[in-house]
């Protein structure tokens, strides 16, 4: 029988948890909280920035996820540490490390990404994400781990918390026919990873031993501008009304806002194509995205299920 531990116990770990145990997997969510266990889900306080701590916690697992997220403005402080934990637990006991990544690390200028584009970016955040890869690209190749990256967009599902961009501060006021306050652009094509596909790819990335040592992006549905997403998600209702801030505006509560403040410095991912290609990950993982009409069923409350390639 397998066993899994996962990393963080947000939006992302909860969903891959439930979704392990309900394939009859063993799992455990460590935090720095931990939680309560349920069923084939255990939880467990660990502070997995002690590597001693973390190996004890994670020996005899198949897979350990990375599902944490520091706080956004202090990924530079928060991320080396955790990061370089994770490796050298992972080391010592063998198991296969999957991390959930991002597009941050990509210098886009419109160009659709690939797992192949320059982790190039100038960004301190990106830097952080381009950085943590190449440190455990390295280790892999070095023989000293087992490593893969699963890099989503912008993600948006059942149980998407306040952190994302589609999740409940953007779905609450559009279903409610009120105005949605944005503080990035609304009209350029922009990709949208749906969860449930997330947790399936990270599952997918720890049990194929042809994606350990590379980075892989979710299968993800075709782009979709935030504009079309709320009139999307709004079929029903009333028409959405969108506004997004003036970047003076964004800018100015930065001052007073270390989110805004990071938000801000990201802003190109909005007001340019931001769009990633999934074809090479389809191919390895044998996944396919969630078609839209079904993933904003899930999202709203329905059933909803993804594919196999």
């Amino acid at each position: 029988m397998s066993r899994h531990v996962i990393v963080g116990k947000g939006a992302i770990g909860t969903t891959l948890a439930h979704l392990l145990a309900d394939d009859g997997a063993d799992v455990l969510v460590l935090s720095r909280s931990g939680g309560t266990s349920s069923g084939r889900i255990t939880h467990r306080a660990v502070d997995a920035t002690d590597v001693a701590a973390l190996t004890a916690a994670t020996r005899g697992a198949d897979v350990v996820y990375n599902c944490a997220a520091p706080p956004y403005h202090r990924w530079t402080t928060d991320w080396p540490p955790l990061w370089s934990a994770m490796l050298d637990s992972a080391a010592e006991t063998g198991a296969v490390l999957v991390s959930v990544g991002n597009l941050y690390g990509y210098a886009t200028h419109g160009a659709v990404m690939t797992e192949e584009t320059p982790l190039d970016s100038t960004e301190r955040k990106g830097r952080v994400r381009a950085q943590m890869w190449r440190d455990a690209e390295a280790r892999h190749r070095a023989g000293d781990l087992r490593v893969t990256e699963v890099r989503a967009a912008d993600y948006f599902g059942p149980l998407a918390d306040s952190q994302a961009m589609a999740g409940p501060r953007f779905l609450d006021p559009l279903l409610a026919g009120k105005v949605v306050r944005t503080v990035v652009a609304v009209d350029q094509p922009h990709s949208w990873t749906y969860l449930p596909d997330l947790a399936r790819a990270l599952v997918a990335a720890g049990r194929t031993p042809e994606a350990w040592g590379h980075a892989w992006h979710v299968p993800t549905a075709e782009p979709l501008t935030m504009l079309e997403l709320g009139q999307r998600f709004a079929a029903g209702h009333p028409a959405p009304r969108i506004r997004p801030m003036p970047a003076a505006a964004v800018r100015a509560l930065g001052l007073v806002s270390p989110l805004l403040r990071e938000v801000a410095a990201v802003s190109d991912h909005f007001t340019q194509p931001y769009v990633m290609d999934t074809a090479a990950s389809s191919r390895v993982l044998g996944l396919v995205a969630t078609p839209w009409d079904v993933a904003i069923a899930g999202t709203l409350g329905r059933s909803a299920v993804g594919g196999r390639a």
